[in-house]
This record gives C-alpha cells, sequence and structure tokens, in this order.
C-alpha cells in the first residue's frame, strides 16, 4: 500500500542524507511499491544537489562524493541484493473487513463464508496489536448504533481469542456510524456500513 511506500521512502531520506557526509560511504535508497501495486515518491539530497523517484523500484545512490546516480532496478534485483534485510522486516499492517446484517451482530451470508479464513489469517501475524472496530449504517439512533457497533467489534474479539492472540492485544472500538464508506442520508439502510474493520499492526 502506499503508506509503505512512503514509509519506505521517508527511511530512504534519512540513508540518503547520513550519506551526504564525507565519510560516510555510499548509500543507495529503492522506493518499493506497497501492497496494492501503488508506488510513493522521495526526495533524495545530497549536498546541494537532489532527485525525485517516484516509479517502482527506481533507485539512486547517493554518497562518496559523488553525484546522485539515478537508475531502475527490479524486483529479482532487490530481492539478491537486499533479500535478507527485507525478511527481518515485520509484516505489513492489514486489514479486513467483515460485514453484518442489518441491525445485528450476525454476519451476511457472504462473511460466513469466509469469516474463518479471515480469522485464521490474523490469528497467524505475529502482530504487536490487533484493532478491531465496529461501524453501523444510518439506520437507527447514534446511540443504539454506538452500542451495536461495539457489540459486532467485541462479537470478533470473542472469535479471536480462542484462536490464541492474548485478549491484552485485542483493542476493540465502536464508531457508530460516524465513518460510513458510503455516505447516505439518515435512515438509510447501506450493507457496505454494516461493518467491523480488523487492523493487524
Amino acid at each position: 500500500m502506499m503508506r509503505r511506500a512512503l514509509r519506505a521512502g521517508a527511511c530512504g531520506i534519512m540513508l540518503a542524507l547520513l550519506a551526504a557526509c564525507a565519510s560516510t560511504p555510499p548509500t543507495t535508497v529503492v522506493l518499493l511499491p506497497g501492497q496494492s501495486g501503488k508506488t510513493g515518491a522521495v526526495v533524495v539530497r545530497d549536498g546541494g544537489t537532489e532527485t525525485v523517484l517516484s516509479t517502482p523500484y527506481a533507485s539512486a545512490r547517493s554518497g562518496g562524493g559523488q553525484p546522485i546516480e539515478q537508475r531502475t532496478t527490479s524486483e529479482p534485483e532487490v530481492e539478491k541484493q537486499f533479500g535478507e534485510t527485507l525478511a527481518s522486516l515485520p509484516p505489513r499492517p492489514t486489514k479486513y473487513t467483515l460485514y453484518f446484517l442489518s441491525g445485528t451482530d450476525k454476519f451476511t451470508n457472504e462473511t460466513k463464508k469466509e469469516v474463518q479464513q479471515v480469522l485464521a489469517e490474523v490469528a497467524q501475524r505475529p502482530a504487536a496489536e490487533v484493532v478491531v472496530i465496529g461501524h453501523t449504517d444510518r439506520v437507527g439512533s447514534e446511540h443504539d448504533n454506538d452500542k451495536l457497533s461495539l457489540q459486532r467489534a467485541r462479537r470478533v474479539k470473542a472469535l479471536l481469542i480462542p484462536l490464541g492472540i492474548p485478549e491484552e492485544r485485542i483493542v476493540t472500538a465502536g464508531r457508530g456510524e460516524r465513518e460510513p464508506i458510503v455516505p447516505t442520508a439518515d435512515n438509510v439502510d447501506e450493507p457496505k456500513n454494516r461493518r467491523v474493520e480488523i487492523n493487524v499492526r
């Protein structure tokens, strides 16, 4: 996802700035694509010169008193050169979404088919924290929707604990109707808004 690309890019800027010192060996900065294939951008500065990396696997070598050298590398080349470093990084943050029937904490038929697989994937990730956030559509009062969204989040938490995720690592919250995926007028039944988002980070 773009978030990772930008984060990776920020690290690249730091490395490039360190390389500006004459005593620092040359540093290579590579812009990696995000999980969705999208790529952010990073500016590499060395002394009075700079270059912008904005395409997947664009790279810049700076430092050692030499001008910035820009080129495009490839995924196999990155794996060969930086594979050990990449393997030591923690997994990227991931989000899963489960959907519910109107006015209840019961899963939709489609979600029922995939819920066990989703929960198993969450449990397998060595995450420091799992954040479970419940949401509703705009049918009903704000007060009732606040309660229902939290009820949905707590139901998902109850399903995660038996899979081996420590309870203290699971944070739950209910956002009611405040953060719709599909904006609607009041009292509109919208299936995509009746959801729980599981963020693993």
